[in-house]
């Protein structure tokens, strides 16, 4: 089976790299390619490089203060050549994205095959976030096979009609790589080397005093939102100096102004620069506790034991809400700071968070996608599959 992953971003490339190693060990049964967009390039880069993924094709769409209209015009454009040359039998694609929609409508527009990992995460709400919010729900439209990481996002599925037969409850491909990577950095040497690395580069001593990690850069908050979050991380480093603050930076300009502006000089707050998976990883293992707006992080957290204030108004994964491993904070300062305080204050509330477990996988995700499309393959009748490749906490 000649199955063509298409991604753009850091995100997918971090979901989709378990996947595609999954079908690169089993090349009797099928032969994986790789066309991305680029959508987001350093960034994206990056994660192929620790993946050890070779992209096929790369469009290479990404330019500076790119709008969403650039990247659907020139991301389908380029698309349109790749799927005539390659005429795979599937093309997979991740997530939300601008990519993951114009990935699944080309693909349907040359009437090829689609299957969507991570499907059916839904807010209800198509501003929030935005736009995947609406690329979620258009992809779901489009593609035959949806790889549905819990059961809520299978019964979101459902209540849209899509037929039962055409989903399979994996987990999250998210879950196997985090799990891959954080053994890697979890070894003595490596350790010591990311330990010296932070220090040396950024002079963030990590053994000296507990920190909080920070990502924000949803574009639903650009603007006073994006100004809020960042007046509550200023109150959180001036109620507790002997708490490091470590903020890795997106590069989008609506993130990088106001970070900088109100943010810049405060010396426990540490803005670094978009950092690769592996050290990323190895801080998420590090923090005391975790403050974003992406998604990725909130599937991931809770396999690490750390509890997770989501800066947003809403969010398509209510699984951690509902076991205790995160909580929605919004973008009010007054808001954020209460939680912080509760978590370093209370620590029995700090431990029942920390304790959660994960309902976002256990690290086997790809596998089960992959025996999904064996048999897909190998049936003649759509949805003939075994109790053994779903998954549930």
């Amino acid at each position: 089976m000649k199955v063509l992953f298409i991604f753009g971003t850091r995100p997918e490339a971090i979901k989709l790299a378990p996947v595609i190693k999954e079908l690169e060990k089993r090349p009797e049964c099928f032969s994986p390619r790789v066309c991305v967009t680029a959508q987001h390039r350093e960034m994206l880069d990056q994660v192929l490089r620790l993946f050890q993924v070779v992209p096929d094709y790369d469009l290479a769409i990404m330019q500076a203060s790119q709008t969403l209209f650039e990247v659907t015009t020139k991301g389908l454009n380029g698309l349109q050549w790749v799927l005539e040359n390659e005429r795979p039998d599937l093309v997979l694609v991740q997530g939300d994205t601008t990519t993951t929609f114009i990935g699944a409508l080309a693909a349907f527009y040359l009437k090829i095959p689609v299957g969507h990992v991570e499907a059916g995460l839904r807010t209800n709400d198509k501003y929030h976030p935005f736009p995947e919010e609406v690329n979620r729900r258009l992809t779901s439209q489009l593609v035959d096979f949806h790889f549905a990481p819990t059961e809520a996002a299978q019964a979101h599925l459902l209540r849209e009609g899509i037929a039962a037969e055409n989903i399979w409850v994996t987990g999250n491909t998210v879950i196997d790589a985090l799990l891959a990577v954080a053994r890697q950095v979890s070894t003595p040497i490596e350790e010591s080397t990311w330990r010296e690395y932070f220090a040396q580069q950024f002079s963030l001593i990590l053994d000296h005093h507990p920190m909080i990690l920070v990502t924000g850069h949803r574009r639903e908050s650009f603007g006073k939102r994006f100004e809020n979050i960042c007046a509550a991380l200023q109150q959180i480093a001036i109620a507790y100096p002997y708490i490091n603050i470590v903020y890795p930076v997106h590069l989008n300009p609506h993130v990088q102004e106001p970070v900088r502006r109100i943010l810049g000089g405060i010396p426990n707050v540490f803005l670094l620069p978009p950092l690769d998976y592996a050290p990323f990883i190895y801080l998420m293992q590090r923090c005391y506790l975790i403050l974003t707006d992406s998604g990725g992080i909130q599937e991931e957290a809770p396999s690490l034991n750390k509890p997770v204030l989501v800066m947003r108004e809403v969010t398509e994964r209510p699984e951690a809400i509902a076991t205790g491993a995160a909580r929605v904070v919004g973008t009010d300062p007054t808001k954020i700071l209460s939680n912080v305080n509760e978590l370093i204050n209370e620590q029995g509330v700090y431990q029942q968070m920390a304790a959660a477990v994960n309902p976002y996988g256990d690290g086997r995700a790809a596998s089960r996608i992959a025996a999904a499309l064996l048999q897909l393959e190998t049936t003649t009748e759509q949805g003939s599959f075994s109790s053994e490749l779903r998954f549930s906490r």
